[in-house]
């Protein structure tokens, strides 16, 4: 007889800030916490969840996006919120903000028809962007420098587009950051996997503010579970195996 299960898998869907709050003060053995607690835990989460940051890519932060390049222009804006300005076209969805970074990108002709075809494009450095001569020079974009701003991601293309490669996509992907806690009644901007190591990590930075003498203990566990996230969050491509053959007295 099979065993009677929930036949859910939706934890993580409804593991609200709120919860994820109470269970790391649970785990400091605080409870009943104060208004400013609640606040301080808040901050707390959007400070680790910034850091991850720097943790490397984050494979669910993905996108990717087709820019619409434009004969002579060399500077493509994206900002980190609407507030902050307007963000460049792009096809099929227009208005991207909250852009962290761009991992590689394409010249596409004749988008999202049965003759598209990609050409790839080389990310270079700031020293390399630096040393064309002409950054304003037509012709087929080939390169491409991302600037990070605190407001906005600027790629700058060269060539800039002529006549022909206007009617062109720079198609791209790109990192989104991190979204923000919100409403304690919010769920988080994370897959299950990373549930765990989340909890830890917010204990972890509580018990700095909170129970000090436990903060080397959560530190080693939350940097366990948070290894233990991003292992498992890679980008795995298909692995073969060759038998070696052995043929004895050779």
């Amino acid at each position: 007889m099979a065993n009677t299960t929930s036949g859910t898998t939706i934890f993580d869907k409804d593991f609200s800030i709120d919860d994820i709050v109470e269970e790391a003060y649970e785990r400091l053995n605080l409870q009943d916490v104060t208004g400013y607690q609640l606040v301080a835990a808040r901050r707390s989460l959007n400070i680790m969840l910034q850091e991850w940051g720097n943790r490397g890519i984050h494979y669910w932060e993905i996108s990717n996006t087709n820019l619409d390049l434009v004969q002579g222009q060399s500077d493509y804006n994206f900002f980190r919120a609407s507030s902050d300005g307007t963000s460049s076209i792009t096809t099929p969805t227009n208005g991207i903000y909250g852009m962290s970074d761009v991992l590689e990108a394409q010249l596409r002709n004749n988008y999202n028809t049965t003759t598209q075809s990609d050409s790839p494009m080389t990310k270079v450095d700031r020293s390399t962007y630096a040393g064309f001569s002409n950054k304003l020079s037509q012709g087929t974009p080939n390169q491409y420098w991302v600037e990070r701003f605190i407001d906005k991601v600027t790629i700058h293309v060269y060539p800039t587009p002529d006549s022909t490669n206007a009617s062109k996509n720079m198609h791209f992907y790109y990192i989104n950051r991190i979204q923000d806690v919100g409403a304690y009644t919010n769920a988080t901007d994370l897959p299950f996997r990373f549930v765990p190591c989340m909890v830890s990590g917010l204990t972890y930075y509580l018990s700095m503010k909170y129970a000090p003498q436990l903060t080397q203990q959560m530190k080693l566990f939350y940097e366990d579970e948070l290894q233990r996230a991003l292992q498992e969050d890679g980008s795995a491509s298909s692995t073969f195996i060759t038998p070696k053959a052995y043929y004895p007295g050779t």
